[in-house]
């Protein structure tokens, strides 16, 4: 019979599989406006050790006090900044290594699990509703989406960036 692991063996997991990754992983928050949708974020960015996160003016932040009871504490993980525009952030971003990677629904998009995220990855993650702005999406070194076999054609922004995230770090591993 199984048993959960004791909190000793579950540091020492961690600690293992922090070895297997070595990429860095940033994210760029482009009109997200739900604090829950962000606290979810920020909680699997800080799963996930994201390193840096870009959030666009007009974004909800880690700062908002909703977004931190989503977040359970993680926030304290994540690095993060405001940034005035996408463009901007999109750019600062790769000149410091990232390839930004869209996450979008477009004609152009392949499937997440094609993409090859075994480097240093920004992920673009825009607005609930409206998703990534065709302007930003001209800047990104790669276009992205979440096959899904169902009837319905989105996933919430936050479920979406969680998945991203860990189809990053799951090609990281070796």
């Amino acid at each position: 019979m199984s048993e959960q692991l004791s909190n000793t063996d579950l540091k020492r997991l961690h600690r293992e599989w922090r070895k297997r990754g070595t990429n860095r992983l940033g994210i760029i928050i482009d009109g997200v406006q739900g604090p829950y949708n962000i606290g979810s974020i920020i909680r699997s960015a800080a799963a996930e050790r994201v390193d840096f996160a870009w959030f666009i003016s007009g974004s909800t932040t880690p700062s908002n006090p909703k977004t931190r009871k989503t977040a359970l504490g993680t926030d304290r993980y994540v690095k993060w900044a405001e940034s005035p525009d996408v463009e901007q952030a999109i750019k600062n971003a790769q000149s410091e290594g990232y390839s930004v990677v869209g996450l979008e629904l477009t004609h152009d998009a392949i499937a997440i699990h094609d993409a090859a995220l075994n480097t240093d990855i920004c992920f673009l993650i825009g607005h609930e509703d409206r998703g990534v702005s065709k302007r930003a999406l001209e800047l990104c070194d790669l276009i992205t989406f979440i096959p899904q076999l169902g009837k319905v054609g989105s996933l919430n922004v936050s479920i979406a960036a969680s998945i991203a995230f860990y189809e990053m770090r799951r090609q990281g591993w070796h």
